[in-house]
């Protein structure tokens, strides 16, 4: 029996204002003191949605899937960059997943 293929939806149209979502670090999971020194390296980036692509991936053993990634022009920089859309998020929608992350971590 046959799969039928999973329609995938892209999350973002172009010229919305997205944020890379909030990244675990082991580090300030760990040690509450080095939050302070991680949080320098790990500032999110905020930027304009330009292009919407879906790729279809191949496993090796055939199988394929479809995902959705979204090219985002980044603030400060001159060419778009290519990021799952799983990795971003609605800039209104960062402050409130931020604040949930870290919760967590404490």
């Amino acid at each position: 029996m046959s799969r039928k293929p999973q329609t995938i939806q892209p999350k973002f149209k172009p010229g919305d204002r997205v944020a890379e979502r909030p990244k675990q670090s082991i580090i300030s999971a760990i040690r509450k003191e080095s939050r302070q020194i991680v949080a320098k390296y790990s500032a999110h980036r905020r930027g304009v949605v330009v292009d919407n692509t879906i790729k279809v991936l191949t496993s090796s053993t055939g199988r394929t899937s479809r995902a959705c990634y979204v090219s985002v022009l980044w603030d400060g920089l001159k060419t778009p960059s290519q990021h799952s859309q799983m990795r971003i998020c609605l800039e209104e929608e960062y402050d409130q997943l931020r604040q949930d992350h870290y919760a967590l971590t404490e």
